[in-house]
């Protein structure tokens, strides 16, 4: 059996004895008890100490150091291993000091306004890249990536149809359903049709869509750019002469912008056809009664104010999706940071942006 570390005290508690194998193995249970210690201890004696490391030496070192105790009895091995953990003892303070509050709020709004000026900066010279890439491709129509834009019009559009039909065809039933529910205290059921027509053709078809494809498209075109930044590919494709706005970043944001438009008007017909699914089984409303009456009852300009927020929605999703791309930096963390960072700056800015357009469309008599 392995022999342990141990103490003992002598000459009334000024003296502590240690003996047998200070070693890492076996120092384990001596050192909560030497850390339990209290009083006035003036000598740490190790002449009875077996067999020492740096881990043994640290234990005696720290009794000593706390109690500012004599270390004794050391061995010439055992005073190069004390000496050694002693010159590399550090007394600086394990947590730096708190800031004031007074100090540290403006200095953590200071640096928050900081980044803001140099994201702003950033975006607008993105924006600059954009304009000057579309103006290179229309001067040189040959240099227009045809296949990358149908590549990622099948990416962003055709991949997303079933996704997005199921969720379209369940929103319209929640609406259909709980919209009928709410009305029927007033005896109006009737009046489902016109909530689900307007609200899925001006509103959540194309907002539900944009969040969507924000989620699914957008972090996609964050998370493959940031990787081909973090690989050098991009820096490669400069060097070669191969501009990357022109050949992954327009592709993708024509691809979002046409596409949106699409998918938006997909989800309203299919959110539409889900209400009246709801309508022929919960609210005795036919089937095609309830979609001949959204003909009726929903005005046109309701589809066309769906119509223009869509590749406004589908624009602002590229570009956050292929901006954050962009500024990947350093390290495969960075690229999970960007990828979060382009999905929810995305979504935030739809819902902003649909806000603003509610607003204007009532003010031009679209309401």
């Amino acid at each position: 059996m392995e022999a342990v570390a141990q103490y003992r005290i002598e000459d009334e508690g000024s003296r502590v004895v240690l003996s047998g194998p200070l070693l890492v193995s076996s120092v384990g249970p001596l050192e909560p008890e030497l850390r339990a210690l209290e009083g006035d201890i003036a000598t740490v004696d190790i002449s009875e100490v077996t067999a020492i490391d740096t881990v043994g030496a640290w234990v005696a070192c720290s009794l000593s150091a706390e109690h500012g105790a004599t270390l004794t009895g050391a061995s010439k091995q055992a005073q190069a291993l004390l000496d050694a953990v002693e010159s590399a003892g550090n007394s600086a303070e394990i947590r730096p000091p708190r800031v004031p509050v007074w100090e540290r709020v403006p200095e953590a709004l200071g640096e928050k306004v900081a980044s803001a000026r140099i994201g702003a900066t950033g975006v607008i010279g993105f924006l600059g890249q954009i304009v000057l890439g579309f103006a290179s491709l229309i001067a040189h129509p040959r240099r227009i990536p045809g296949r990358a834009i149908v590549r990622q019009m099948e990416l962003v559009g055709v991949s997303a149809l079933p996704i997005i039909g199921l969720m379209s065809f369940l929103i319209g039933i929640v609406i259909a359903q709980q919209g009928a529910v709410q009305l029927s205290q007033f005896g109006a059921e009737t009046l489902t049709v016109n909530l689900v027509g307007r609200i899925t053709l001006r509103e959540l078809g194309v907002l539900m869509t944009a969040i969507m494809v924000a989620g699914r498209s957008g972090s996609a075109f964050a998370a493959q750019i940031g990787t081909m930044k973090l690989t050098e590919e991009i820096d490669a494709m400069r060097t070669i002469g191969i501009s990357p706005i022109e050949v992954l970043v327009i592709p993708r944001i024509i691809a979002s912008t046409l596409m949106m438009v699409l998918l938006g008007f997909y989800a309203s017909v299919v959110a539409i056809v889900g209400g009246a699914v709801i309508g022929q089984f919960a609210l005795g409303i036919p089937f095609f009664t309830f979609l001949e009456r959204i003909q009726e009852v929903v005005p046109m300009h309701d589809v066309w104010v769906g119509l223009v927020k869509a590749p406004v929605f589908g624009l602002i999703v590229a570009l956050a999706g292929c901006y954050n791309g962009m500024q990947v930096r350093g390290n495969s963390e960075e690229v999970g940071i960007r990828t979060t960072m382009a999905v929810v700056s995305a979504i935030f800015a739809v819902i902003v942006l649909d806000a603003f357009f509610a607003v204007f469309f009532t003010e031009i008599g679209w309401g």
